[in-house]
């Protein structure tokens, strides 16, 4: 078994409290420790079994120990468990069944162990809070793009690996570990192509987009509310890898649930938002240091919260990734968030 399955995991411990201005600034979309009385805090605790068990089927397990509950109390939750068959000798066309990663946005997709920033920007990840649901998706990745994808996240490129140049998927659209709320899915596609220049240098742009009728999870008494609502959303990105300089960028457009404080309800409103961030690799002596500078804004509502409350954002975040040995990082970051 031990020539077919791989053991794996990593962990972030955080701390948010160094040269704060405002201990009522909390982000409940990110890391619930931001704020008062927050201290040392276990992001992430991942260990992942994974590995291929035949020819045609690879599994893959992750469970996580670092998400806080509602009560503040760290718990063991699943974050990942499904398995692909592949439907060629080539492996190019793939179908993945269970609780995986919803292909929409980069940033969803790219893993925490390789994302500059502590946390993904609102605009985006709060289409798909924790980035998983359950369904099937279907990928296909021609072998020039697998080598790329593979490329770019074993060189420390933080690419997102290998989610196909097209996916396409159905999912229950509630996130991840929820029941299904409503007889209805979700349809999701996305278009991506890590392109490889003449010198070198990778470019990858994409084009994804969403649509299902989603259901309020957490609806206060006294708040009018309808039984679901259109949940919809296309958005761009773009990454110019940091070769040694880099550029990201994402948009989202679209429509969801959002509470309007005039009627007292919770009605369906326009959203939109999105990130553009720059960075740096500087490789020195056996080190990576990769600083880095990050812009954010959204407007909407945030589906998952109490009554799919309306957020203004308006975020700057300035870090620098040290990375002495591959497996050690050290991140520091001051955020100045509106």
């Amino acid at each position: 078994w031990y020539e077919r399955l791989s053991l794996r995991g990593y962990a972030h411990i955080r701390y948010n409290r160094l040269f704060e201005t405002n201990p009522d600034l909390t982000c409940s979309q990110c890391d619930r420790s931001i704020g008062n009385n927050g201290g040392f805090f276990l992001r992430r605790g991942r260990l992942i079994l994974s590995g291929t068990v035949h020819p045609r089927v690879a599994i893959y397990i992750q469970p996580d120990y670092g998400t806080d509950a509602a009560g503040g109390l760290h718990y063991l939750q699943l974050r990942d468990a499904y398995f692909d068959l592949f439907l060629d000798d080539e492996k190019a066309n793939r179908l993945r069944f269970g609780q995986s990663k919803v292909p929409f946005g980069f940033e969803n997709l790219q893993s925490s162990s390789n994302r500059l920033p502590l946390d993904r920007d609102d605009a985006m990840n709060s289409a798909v809070t924790n980035e998983r649901d359950f369904g099937v998706n279907y990928y296909w990745s021609p072998k020039v793009a697998r080598d790329r994808f593979k490329i770019l996240t074993d060189s420390g490129l933080k690419g997102t690996g290998d989610y196909g140049v097209f996916g396409f998927g159905v999912y229950n659209g509630q996130t991840a570990n929820r029941p299904e709320a409503n007889n209805s899915p979700h349809v999701v596609a996305r278009l991506t192509f890590p392109w490889r220049l003449a010198n070198g240098q990778f470019v990858e742009a994409s084009v994804q987009g969403y649509s299902g009728r989603f259901v309020v999870p957490t609806r206060t008494a006294g708040v009018a509310t309808e039984a679901e609502y259109q949940d919809e959303r296309a958005a761009v990105s773009a990454v110019w890898y940091a070769q040694p300089f880099g550029i990201e960028a994402e948009y989202n457009w679209g429509h969801g649930p959002e509470y309007v404080p005039g009627t007292n309800a919770i009605e369906s409103r326009p959203l939109s938002g999105g990130f553009v961030q720059a960075m740096y690799a500087l490789r020195t002596h056996g080190h990576l240091v990769q600083p880095f500078v990050r812009v954010q804004e959204y407007h909407g509502g945030k589906k998952m919260e109490v009554d799919a409350r309306r957020y203004e954002v308006h975020e700057v975040e300035a870090g620098v990734e040290w990375q002495p040995i591959p497996s050690f990082e050290l991140t520091a970051l001051y955020a100045i968030s509106d």
